[in-house]
Parts: C-alpha cells; structure tokens; sequence
C-alpha cells in the first residue's frame, strides 16, 4: 500500500539527541543513554547519528536499532504518573534520538518507510526497555511501567543516509503491512498470554526486526514462557548490558 491509499502521519521534528559511552554508575556497566540535545543539521547513517554511540553493541544500536524516537505526548503521562519527579521528563530523558509532536505508535504500522530530512528511515520494532531506565531516572519501576503502558517509542533501520535537523517535518511514504499497527506489535511482544498463531504470523513478519521475529517465533511455541526479570530489574554481573534491547 503506498502513502497515497493511507492517511500518513505527520510530525515535526522538537529535539536531537546523541550520547557518548560513560560510566555513570558505579560497579554497573557502562551506557550512553545520557543523551544530550545537540543543535544544527545531524547526519544520519546506517548506524544512526554519526555522532551518536552505544556501550553494548549487542544489545543496543545496530543496522536496526540505529534511531530510537520517542514522542514528546507522552511526557505529560509520565509527569502525571511520577509528580514527584514530573521536572525530570522532558524530550531526550529517556535517551532517544528523536523527539517530535504530531506521532506516536498509534499513528504507524511495522514496515512503514518515512522521511526524516533527507534521510529515508523504517519502523522496525519498539524499544524493549531494561534495567538501565531504572537506573537512569532513579525510579525503580520505570522499565516496567514503560513496557506494560506501551509508551516505548520504537526504532527506525535507515533505508537511505541523510541529514536531519530540529524543525523538519516527518512524512509517511510508503506502508507495507497496514495490519500490523506499531502499537498492536509493541503490546503483542509483551503479553505473556499472545495467541500462538498470532505470535507465528509475526515470527514471519518481513518488515520486523530479526530479534523481534526471533522472540515472536519463542513465542509461538506452545509451553513457552519468557522471564523478564532480569532484562527489567537487573542482576549482579557484567550480564546486566546483555538483558536490554
């Protein structure tokens, strides 16, 4: 289905963000989820923001992680859910990439190709919170709360380079699986109960992240069940980077 034949979301770039790795928190690994707001153009490549890194390669960034975009909507949630912390949520708190106004998982489906400046990006997952997100705002539930609300944000494969800067505007160019909403995938990958034949037709779903298609295809199979503890809480051990996603 192209763009024409769909009503394309439309949003408008608020904040840019990248990180350098750091070691914030001691006897715990490293991270570079504090990102900070950077002005003028950023050039995008198959890894995301040139100037942008990530401590664990095996878990975050990559050809399918490489942007992260979380929608400034939700911050009024968060502030209303934690008042005791509302100041803290602001764009970039969660260490996202991208912050806009005008779209949120609602609003696009697994698969969908947009601009982003001059950059041609794809939806290919939610973001799967870890420990790190606890840590980071100081709030032990955070990761859980993130994932169980379904206000994860999502990640883009960069189909074509490009350069991006706050002010631009998105646009939907293409959608290729209209009955796979975003939303609808972020809540199936979490649910502990996911039909079976559901999880097997999204462990085929060309468009989706391959760990996404992997944990779907865990998932399709009857008996299965997935502890997240781990990714969510955190453990003692150089282990604890390899839970997130």
């Amino acid at each position: 289905m192209s763009a024409s034949d769909t009503s394309p979301p439309f949003g408008t770039i608020v904040g840019l963000f990248t990180g350098k790795v750091a070691h914030p928190w001691p006897g715990k690994p490293p991270s570079a989820i504090a990102k900070r707001s950077v002005d003028g153009p950023q050039h995008i490549d198959a890894n995301g923001f040139v100037d942008d890194q990530q401590a664990d390669l095996t878990v975050h960034g990559g050809l399918e992680k490489a942007l992260h975009h979380y929608p400034s909507e939700h911050m009024a949630f968060w502030r209303n859910t934690f008042p005791a912390q509302a100041n803290q949520f602001a764009s970039g708190c969660f260490g996202e990439n991208l912050s806009t106004t005008g779209i949120t998982e609602q609003d696009l489906c697994i698969g969908d190709i947009l601009s982003l400046g001059s950059a041609r990006v794809q939806v290919c997952q939610g973001r799967q919170p870890c420990w790190k997100l606890n840590t980071h705002t100081g709030l032990d539930q955070m990761a859980a709360r993130f994932q169980t609300t379904g206000r994860t944000g999502w990640y883009y494969r960069v189909l074509e380079s490009g350069t991006v800067k706050t002010g631009d505007h998105i646009e939907l160019i293409d959608r290729l699986s209209p009955d796979w909403s975003l939303s609808k995938v972020i809540s199936a990958r979490f649910d502990p109960c996911l039909d079976i034949a559901v999880a097997a037709e999204l462990a085929t779903l060309h468009a989706l992240s391959a760990s996404w298609r992997t944990a779907f295809g865990k998932k399709s199979n009857r008996g299965f069940t997935e502890n997240t503890d781990e990714r969510l809480q955190g453990a003692s051990g150089s282990r604890l980077d390899r839970t997130g996603g």
